[in-house]
């Protein structure tokens, strides 16, 4: 979706990500023009709206959280995110580090490879295997500090996990000092299906948390965070969409937050 943004909608792009283009190689490229009429069907348009905002908008809050002294990016769930591939010179005193599955973490250094791509001296690919480790065990192993501030990146995940793991990894975020954040996504509890989840669950890939902005915000202050701020479709209009000639439609609902301690 993120390298269909760069391929078929029009500047100016809510992210951009060329290198994704790059990292996916021109077969994947040749398949999206050659499906582009599948690309603008409204489900497929939602969904390219979704995972584009989700990234810009953590990359914006990750900006303002190194103004005020965090020097860790923690990319849960890493998977293909090419922002250590494009980071700013802002980025460039910072450690950052993908978490991720190993066999993932296999299959992006094999693209980085076919694709020419080194990974930046400040880069750290962090496999952790969550069956036989908590998320606390495997940043200690890669020696992640945890006197440092740092900033998560959460997209996209929260959802296929049970509750207990959510509040694991919410736990291990809330030992860092202030001044840490996490930008995560969610799935609604109220109003109609996604229909994200039903496609979900006929890959085998079912979903298995939901929450309000309610609880959810609830869930965050009990763990100790003290500024939860939600993105609103409105405030996404304005910030992000209303100056695009793209067709990408404004999200309906809230389901992208960042959380402070």
């Amino acid at each position: 979706m993120r390298a269909a943004h760069q391929l078929l909608d029009a500047p100016p792009r809510i992210l951009d990500d060329s290198v994704i283009v790059t990292l996916l190689g021109k077969q994947v490229t040749e398949r999206i023009h050659q499906t582009r009429d599948a690309y603008q069907a409204p489900e497929r348009l939602a969904l390219r709206a979704h995972v584009v905002l989700r990234s810009r908008f953590a990359e914006d809050r990750l900006a303002s959280a190194v103004q005020r002294g965090v020097t860790q990016y923690i990319i849960l769930g890493a998977g293909l995110d090419t922002f250590a591939l494009r980071q700013p010179d802002w980025a460039q005193r910072m450690r950052i580090v993908e978490v991720d599955h190993a066999a993932t973490q296999g299959t992006k250094r094999d693209l980085l490879k076919r694709a020419g791509l080194a990974i930046p001296t400040n880069v750290q690919l962090a496999s952790v295997d969550f069956e036989h480790e908590t998320l606390r065990e495997g940043l200690m192993r890669h020696k992640v500090s945890f006197t440092e501030p740092a900033f998560f990146s959460w997209l996209g995940v929260t959802m296929y996990l049970n509750e207990a793991a959510i509040d694991s990894v919410l736990q291990t975020i809330a030992e860092f000092p202030a001044t840490s954040e996490v930008v995560l996504t969610f799935a609604r509890a109220d109003g109609p299906q996604s229909p994200f989840d039903s496609r979900a669950a006929e890959v085998g890939e079912q979903w298995l948390s939901y929450f309000t902005p309610d609880s959810i915000g609830a869930k965050l202050r009990g763990f100790g965070f003290s500024l939860v701020e939600f993105l609103t479709p409105s405030e996404a209009e304005a910030k992000y969409f209303r100056d695009n000639e793209n067709s990408l439609p404004v999200p309906r609902r809230t389901n992208i937050l960042s959380a402070r301690i």
